[in-house]
């Protein structure tokens, strides 16, 4: 009965009160999500084998901290409604579940739908949004990700909208990702709203591909750079475009996972591991861990970057960064190794979004290439390489 009534008084305080916690996700978050690789086949020793890999590995050192269980983790609901995990796949339930993670110094994130039923079939949140987030606060959980399936009838905004009031009451500052997959452009709204909204559907690991499933579609991870002109305006601190989780590590090549990862960080992305990081590779390790492009993701402006040109599958971006920096992405995105030159001082790199202007004809920059961790020369000289296929130069440039 106390446990109701609670439940009434918070529905009272968020019809004056209810909005979107302040101070959340100033940065991409970062993290790691069971779909990608396991789909349904999630489970706490899965979770807290993730924790412990999550830190053996360095991934929480170089940044990630949300170690997120997507769908088919929940059982059904109780006499009053609510909601419990799958006592076979989670016996220990999910609080004890959350304080492994928290002892590890990390951060846990749980997955619903908007709908009648989860993307999986299991139990959606509609109609029971306040009793899911109250037991969401009082197991310790810290990022919710809120899908889109099953909603007939339902509009976007005003179901999310009622998602982020039950979080609000629920007392607990929990980041929410809106995943909607940009049917309603959510990058129109979503800003009071959630943290991050999905731009598009779901990812697949291909480069440069699209799944045609029928009634809808999977994207590769050029396909979502694609997918992502036109909404740089709409991101910033504590509201993030979502292009998806990574696949790196996933089936594609090493030069396609750096491509990848690159551009993501270019466009100051969530960066949510996709793989298995209980048997993870080396060469895939120095991908999610390099620093110095977790940087350019993790930028403190939080501004986009902007691709620049485009001509004969090779790309060129730019985001401003603080301090006066920029980041620099050569992207090759055809099947053979590719001779860039690129004139610094015949260059005009303006951004008109964040005010800035490189103007390369009057300040010298030097060079560092992210991927070799070397320093290249300045913009003194032309810019002349070969980018390999499927593979990126990436690029810091700092005044001299």
């Amino acid at each position: 009965m106390k446990r109701i009534l609670l439940l009434i008084v918070c529905v009272t305080c968020t019809a004056v009160y209810g909005q979107k916690f302040a101070g959340l996700a100033p940065t991409p978050p970062m993290g790691w999500n069971s779909w990608n690789k396991f789909a349904c086949d999630v489970s706490e020793d899965l979770i807290r084998q993730t924790a412990d890999a999550m830190v053996s590995t360095g991934m929480k050192d170089a940044g990630y901290q949300y170690v997120n269980i997507d769908d088919c983790w929940q059982g059904q609901r109780n006499s009053q409604g609510f909601i419990q995990p799958d006592s076979k796949r989670f016996p220990s339930g999910m609080k004890a579940l959350a304080d492994y993670v928290h002892s590890k110094g990390l951060k846990i994130g749980i997955y619903s739908d908007a709908g009648s039923k989860t993307c999986g079939g299991r139990p959606g949140s509609r109609g029971h949004e306040y009793q899911d987030a109250l037991t969401y606060a009082q197991w310790g959980i810290d990022y919710l990700k809120y899908d889109w399936c099953n909603v007939e009838g339902l509009k976007a905004e005003g179901a999310y909208l009622t998602m982020r009031d039950a979080l609000y009451s629920a007392n607990r500052p929990i980041v929410f990702s809106i995943c909607e997959w940009g049917n309603s452009q959510p990058w129109t709204w979503a800003g009071k709203v959630g943290n991050l909204w999905r731009t598009t559907g779901d990812i697949y690991n291909c480069f440069d591909c699209k799944m045609d499933h029928g009634t809808w579609v999977s994207w590769g991870a050029m396909q979502i750079v694609d997918l992502q002109k036109g909404l740089r305006e709409y991101a910033g601190p504590g509201h993030w475009n979502d292009p998806d989780m990574l696949e790196v590590g996933n089936g594609m090549t090493a030069n396609e996972d750096r491509a990848h990862f690159s551009m993501w960080c270019m466009l100051a992305a969530p960066l949510i591991a996709g793989n298995d990081l209980r048997n993870v590779s080396e060469e895939t390790l120095r991908i999610l861990t390099n620093m110095e492009a977790i940087a350019v993701d993790q930028d403190a402006l939080g501004i986009e970057g902007f691709q620049y040109s485009s001509q004969d599958f090779i790309e060129v971006w730019f985001k401003p960064l603080s301090g006066g920096a920029w980041a620099m992405c050569l992207l090759n995105r055809s099947g053979r190794p590719q001779k860039i030159e690129f004139d610094w001082k015949k260059e005009k790199v303006m951004d008109g979004f964040s005010k800035r202007e490189a103007g390369f004809d009057t300040t010298v920059y030097g060079l560092r290439d992210l991927w070799a961790k070397k320093d290249i020369g300045t913009t003194a000289q032309m810019l002349d390489v070969e980018v390999p296929a499927h593979d990126v130069l990436m690029l810091r440039l700092s005044k001299q």
